[in-house]
């Protein structure tokens, strides 16, 4: 299962709520490319897809494909501020590697 900090959904959330029409959720993915293999890919859906698994995370649904499952099973995706900027944040126990910007991995 994947966790989502409290800080990461309050983020979503706000976000979310700019949206216009408001989706319903967000579709949380594994894809290919980058240039260690992976990487994540957040998006806002209307409804999930049929063989997706739904997760509700203090009343935001978060959409996750099966085959991203496999990947980000025990993963956390957190919501950080730096002086070097403010982003979504996975740590992921699956990871074998990154590349050197961080926005890839292998596993």
């Amino acid at each position: 299962m994947i966790q989502i900090t409290e800080k990461a959904v309050s983020k979503v959330k706000e976000i979310l709520e700019m949206q216009d029409p408001k989706p319903s959720g967000l579709r949380i993915s594994v894809v290919g490319g980058g240039c260690s293999g992976f990487s994540y890919s957040m998006a806002f859906e209307n409804s999930p897809n049929m063989f997706d698994k739904t997760y509700s995370f203090d009343g935001l649904k978060v959409y996750i494909d099966q085959a991203s499952l496999l990947y980000l099973d025990g993963a956390e995706v957190d919501y950080v501020e730096t002086m070097e900027g403010s982003g979504f944040k996975f740590n992921n126990p699956n990871v074998k590697s990154t590349c050197g910007c961080g926005s890839s991995f292998s596993a």
